[in-house]
């Protein structure tokens, strides 16, 4: 008997203890984008990058191979996302720089270049978090209204760090359906965006290869 209430107890004590554990994990989740959206809106592309996961660091890396070495044909197949941000690439970066820097450089140079812009986040936070070990997911409230939407982080190196890449399914939905309400071809309507902001046309060189 005596052996049981001690058990009990220790659950008792324990209890409050994984209670404000838990509560602080969410603590961490939060100002991990918090921290984020305060570097998108200041430009600071650095401090924004810093709280990002490696796996957003390694989709700018392949998107950079991608800009260096995929053909027209190649670049056609990619997802509509994909695509654009390579003719973006191209299109506003220097061979030279696309040459020598690598993906966690090109996610910087695209927040300074507004490539990654103020809107999506600006009105963006995040609201129930749900913590399971080295993962956790934060609901995605816009204006303050719920959405069926979630952002996704992961702990690296005892950190949180934001994964940019989770809700990117969701934007090439709504991206496509952009493109199809505009009824023009899809490539058309791409360059004509591209040219709407950065108020220059794009040359027949975005579709070919930089490292020639």
């Amino acid at each position: 008997m005596k052996h049981f209430t001690r058990i009990t107890f220790l659950i008792l004590l324990l209890i409050p203890m994984l209670t404000v554990a838990q509560q602080n994990e969410e603590k961490q989740v939060k100002k991990t984008f918090d921290d984020y959206k305060s570097a998108i809106l200041n430009d600071k592309g650095e401090e924004a990058v810093e709280q990002v996961d490696t796996k957003t660091i390694a989709y700018y890396g392949s998107i950079l191979e991608k800009v260096k070495t995929a053909d027209s044909l190649q670049v056609d197949k990619s997802s509509l996302m994909d695509k654009l941000i390579i003719l973006i690439i191209r299109h506003r970066i220097s061979k030279e720089e696309i040459m020598t820097t690598n993906g966690k450089q090109l996610l910087v140079t695209a927040i300074k270049m507004g490539m990654v812009g103020k809107s999506s986040v600006m009105n963006n936070e995040v609201g129930a978090v749900k913590v399971n070990g080295n993962f956790a997911s934060g609901e995605l409230l816009v204006r303050g209204q719920k959405t069926p939407l979630a952002f996704e982080f992961h702990k690296e190196s005892g950190v949180w760090k934001l994964d940019l890449t989770a809700l990117f399914p969701a934007g090439e939905a709504a991206f496509r359906q952009m493109v199809k309400q505009s009824g023009e071809p899809e490539n058309e309507y791409l360059l004509s965006l591209i040219e709407m902001t950065s108020g220059k046309e794009p040359g027949a060189d975005v579709w070919v290869p930089t490292q020639r």
